[in-house]
């Protein structure tokens, strides 16, 4: 049996409303060791036929069968088996890749049989050094002459076997001794059992073979026989290959060693290509640790205005007209709070408004009876003296604590420590003087302080106080207090006769408010994202085209569509993912730089975000690199080899 059978083989191509046919009814068959030379003239069909025979072209019509099998009915995946495990291909203009060093374009086709990583370099070093290149290894073909990347291209049709080694027009692009050592070594592949196919227009050069077949017109017009085929074995490809994962994680692994190597090899354009997911990135991270921080921000000073409290009063709610006829909130209530687990300060609370007076200065003031924990509750800080405490308050003593308007309202700057005031008829000497860490809302009126015991005592005559303010520890749960000072109070009271308010919605209005608007913004920059991916697919698709014939050569020595599209995603996303680090080193930057700039402008970047932002770049790596990847992948070898 033939190792090759064509019966009736048509090539035809589409130009326009016509077709050509470069082929008709071709029939050959060529034995295993054979040497062939296909001779012709300039478009008469040589160069088709070697394609269709190395498989990186399809016949419109007839049989083809290789070893027997039927070539035609082969899937892609199968076909690139075939060329990867049986045919060396050796091209006119040597088809190495620019970037890969000459040991680097030997290995290739081993690297998608799946060769392991040392068995490949071994034996393409071996095969390198065969031809007398064993001090260029490292060298990228641009530092190659002539006769040296072609001896580079036989060692690549070699490595995986080469049992069928298809030259097209080998010696055209070389001089003549060079030409003359490529005919000695393909002679001397032949003697050693390899099937040799040669396409030239020479006649000096189709002498050599064993056999010579002269097309004209797209069809065979000689088949002559210049010498007897000496029976050879049949050249088997190297044994040792991976299958299963490890081939697949390792093709992966070079792939992506390849992309590597191609964003190096092209720095600008990868720069430019991942600028937009720079930007995108750097923006999301920015803005929301923007966000956050001016969120903490504003929650600490939401939280100086005591906006972690509960206040209890008397009745239903506010809207209870009977609340003012229920008494039985009193100071003895704020003592069972106070001490419980949820309670970090409590205070009981009486407030009046009254006439203030000292010396010739009188001011209505609001008059509020507190607990010694009112101030810290408040979120108040003692700019003169101090305010009272357990003491005073179990002495009803006179004493009072002034808010800093009231100070200075009454005393002018003066030092008011030790001074009196008189509340009615009631004298109160003041101890301390207050201000307001926090925010406040609203006009404000003066205030002065004393202890709820002495404005219940000797001020209002109430027996009950207004209110009761509980601050709850930070960090414990709203709902949780409130359940659990409703419980105890019920229990003192024996019914429900208080309702309570819980100011902590300013909080969450705010948390809410601010989480809007930062994923509102964070949308925003999602939108320069997804620009940024349209760009890594604009440029992708590009990079396609420009590397059409790297596709083509990659095909021919054996990669699967599987294999490009790895390729060709891979790089998307190391793409993305680069442009990703670099996005988050930015918004870092920018941190740093608004830290010296502004310093009360606060970004709290998180952990959740940078890599969400990870995440995202991976993502479109892959949606926006895929389209590209798969136009790579669909790409036929003999259409992506003729492109320049």
């Amino acid at each position: 049996m033939a190792l090759i059978d064509i019966r009736g083989l048509d090539r035809s191509f589409t130009a326009g409303e016509q077709t050509i046919t470069v082929l008709r009814g071709i029939d050959l068959s060529i034995e295993t060791g054979e040497m062939v030379a296909i001779i012709g003239q300039s478009g008469s069909g040589k160069s088709t036929l070697m394609n269709v025979l190395g498989c990186l072209d399809r016949p419109t019509r007839g049989d083809y069968r290789f070893d027997g099998r039927d070539v035609s009915a082969m899937s892609d995946h199968e076909l690139a088996e075939l060329r990867r495990d049986h045919f060396g291909f050796i091209f006119q203009r040597y088809q190495l890749m620019p970037e890969l060093d000459a040991l680097g374009n030997v290995e290739i086709p081993a690297i998608y049989r799946g060769a392991p990583r040392r068995a490949r370099r071994d034996r393409a070093r071996a095969l390198l050094e065969r031809l007398g290149l064993g001090e260029r290894l490292g060298n990228r073909p641009g530092a190659l002459s002539g006769g040296q990347q072609q001896r580079v291209s036989v060692a690549r049709a070699l490595i995986n076997g080469g049992e069928v080694i298809l030259a097209d027009e080998p010696t055209g692009a070389l001089d003549s001794q060079s030409g003359e050592d490529l005919m000695a070594l393909l002679r001397e592949l032949h003697t050693e059992g390899h099937t040799v196919i040669i396409v030239t227009h020479d006649p000096s050069i189709a002498a050599t073979a064993d056999r010579v077949i002269e097309i004209r017109d797209g069809e065979i017009i000689a088949d002559t026989r210049t010498r007897e085929t000496t029976a050879r074995p049949r050249i088997a490809a190297p044994q040792g290959g991976h299958v299963g994962l490890g081939a697949l994680a390792d093709r992966l692994r070079e792939a992506t060693r390849m992309a590597l190597k191609s964003m190096a090899a092209h720095k600008l354009r990868s720069f430019l290509t991942m600028l937009g997911i720079i930007i995108g990135i750097t923006s999301v991270v920015s803005v929301v640790a923007l966000g956050n921080g001016s969120q903490q921000k504003v929650l600490e000073n939401i939280a100086s205005i005591g906006t972690s409290t509960i206040d209890i009063r008397p009745g239903t709610s506010f809207r209870d007209r009977r609340a003012n006829r229920i008494d039985t909130l009193v100071g003895a209530d704020a003592d069972a709070l106070d001490g419980m687990p949820f309670a970090a300060s409590v205070s009981p609370e009486v407030s009046t408004s009254a006439n203030v007076i000292h010396a010739g200065t009188t001011a209505s003031a609001q008059v509020k009876g507190v607990s010694a924990g009112y101030f810290q509750l408040g979120s108040y800080t003692v700019t003169r003296g101090a305010t009272f405490n357990e003491d005073d308050l179990a002495a009803r003593a006179q004493v009072a604590v002034l808010d800093s308007d009231a100070a200075e309202t009454f005393f002018d700057g003066a030092d008011p420590i030790g001074q009196r005031v008189l509340i009615g008829r009631i004298p109160l000497q003041v101890i301390g003087v207050v201000a307001s860490s926090g925010a406040s809302f609203g006009p404000q009126s003066i205030k002065v302080f004393t202890p709820y015991t002495t404005a219940m005592t000797r001020i209002t005559g109430a027996t009950t106080v207004d209110s009761i303010s509980v601050q709850v520890t930070d960090g414990y749960d709203m709902s949780e207090a409130e359940a659990e000072i409703t419980e105890i109070l019920t229990r003192r009271h024996g019914t429900v006769d208080f309702f309570l308010t819980n100011t902590d919605t300013i909080r969450e209005t705010i948390q809410s408010t601010s989480q809007t608007l930062t994923w509102l913004i964070s949308a925003i920059a999602l939108i320069s994202l997804v620009v940024g991916g349209i760009g890594v697919m604009n440029i992708m698709l590009v990079s396609v085209t420009e590397r059409t014939r790297e596709i083509g050569i990659r095909k021919a020595v054996g990669a699967r569509q599987s294999d490009i599209t790895a390729q060709f995603l891979i790089e998307a996303v190391l793409v993305c993912l680069v442009g990703g680090a670099l996005g988050v080193a930015a918004a870092f930057g920018f941190g740093g730089v608004m830290s010296v700039i502004s310093p009360d402008t606060r970004l709290v970047y998180s952990t959740a975000t940078v890599a969400a932002a990870f995440a995202s770049a991976t993502v479109i790596g892959i949606v926006f690199g895929y389209l590209p990847a798969r136009s790579a992948a669909k790409l036929d070898p003999v259409v992506a080899l003729a492109r320049e």
